[in-house]
């Protein structure tokens, strides 16, 4: 039985127009009533306090929209995500959503779901040399924008430093689109002899004590002459913010995050890291989690974006960011509920 969507693209205004044709053939709907939508969702990782948050998101808006969540964590581990995809497929869910830890290793999980005619979206991380459905994301580029162009407009001289590059994980191509954005900001600067990059290297798994490592690394190598840490995300800055702490430089460097994790929220208020980018995580799940069903009923879609994937332009619906800092702490993550205020300034 063939029930993989077929995809029509139409072009207007920077508007792409998805309509999937999914014939169910008593699939979702039987002679007894409409069967109850299963939604596959296989994780990188629940380690992170971000991922715990997506997770409960996307589980409560699909439970609401009459849909069945399973969901698998595979600890950052390719081989278990694979054995987590077929898993899944093999209990005949209506859509998968995979939040890959190898966007190029995923490739083989969607060629797996469409040969048994399950349609599949990319979460937050793009799936490569494939062809999902649907990717669904932050402008990862924008982010990487605003952490760079915050730490050159805040140096201790705006615009001119010596800083220290983190970047995320190599497996991950969000970890690229960050660097990519941050490029766009530095490279003409450090061209001009105005930013000096004095230590760069990469964070594997997004692990803070592998970016604790890198740290510890600059500070030996270079001393404390650091103006700025160009930090990829908020887990790794906390790695970054312990080896500081250890030199007595906690709160004397500025430090870039990502994610707005209630405990970089809380280092940001405690003024031991600087910034962070908030990326509505509550607005992606719930939206994946409308798009999931929808794809699974095979109602159209609209997506108005699209990202190469080294195969195929893949239909792409990108939301926005916000940068947070402790002067507007309370006007973003706090005010939009994203934390609790007692929990971000647990001492007051």
């Amino acid at each position: 039985m063939n029930i993989r969507p077929l995809l029509v693209v139409t072009s207007l205004l920077l508007s792409v127009l998805i309509g999937w044709v999914i014939s169910r053939q008593g699939h979702a709907n039987s002679a007894s009533g409409p069967k109850r939508i299963l939604i596959g969702l296989s994780m990188d990782t629940l380690k992170e306090a971000r991922w715990q948050a997506d997770r409960d998101f996307f589980t409560q808006k699909a439970t609401e929209l009459g849909a069945e969540v399973l969901v698998q964590s595979a600890n950052s581990d390719d081989t278990r995500q694979m054995q987590d995809v077929q898993a899944l497929i093999s209990r005949k869910v209506d859509v998968l959503v995979i939040i890959p830890h190898n966007g190029a290793a995923m490739a083989k999980a969607v060629e797996l779901a469409h040969e048994a005619g399950i349609p599949v979206i990319a979460y937050d991380r793009i799936i490569q040399n494939s062809e999902p459905d649907l990717y669904i994301t932050f402008d990862n580029v924008k982010v990487g924008e605003i952490q760079a162009q915050y730490l050159v407009d805040h140096l201790p001289t705006p615009g001119r430093g010596r800083i220290v590059r983190i970047y995320g994980a190599k497996t991950d191509n969000n970890a690229l689109l960050l660097k990519q954005g941050q490029d766009n900001v530095l490279t003409p600067l450090i061209a001009a002899g105005a930013i000096q990059v004095i230590h760069e290297d990469w964070a594997s798994n997004w692990d803070p004590q592998n970016a604790k490592k890198i740290m510890n690394a600059a500070i030996t190598e270079q001393g404390s002459a650091v103006d700025g840490i160009l930090v990829s995300n908020d887990g790794t800055a906390g790695g970054v913010i312990q080896a500081l702490k250890e030199e007595g430089l906690a709160g004397k460097i500025l430090v870039t995050g990502q994610d707005a994790d209630l405990v970089a929220c809380q280092r940001i208020a405690a003024g031991l890291q600087t910034m962070t980018v908030y990326k509505p995580v509550k607005a992606l799940a719930e939206k994946a989690a409308e798009l999931a069903v929808q794809l699974a009923q095979g109602r159209p879609l609209i997506a108005r974006d699209s990202v190469n994937n080294g195969k195929v332009d893949v239909p792409t619906v990108l939301l926005e960011v916000t940068a947070v800092t402790r002067d507007n702490l309370d006007t973003t993550v706090i005010a939009e509920g994203f934390h609790r205020r007692e929990d971000v300034y647990p001492s007051r």
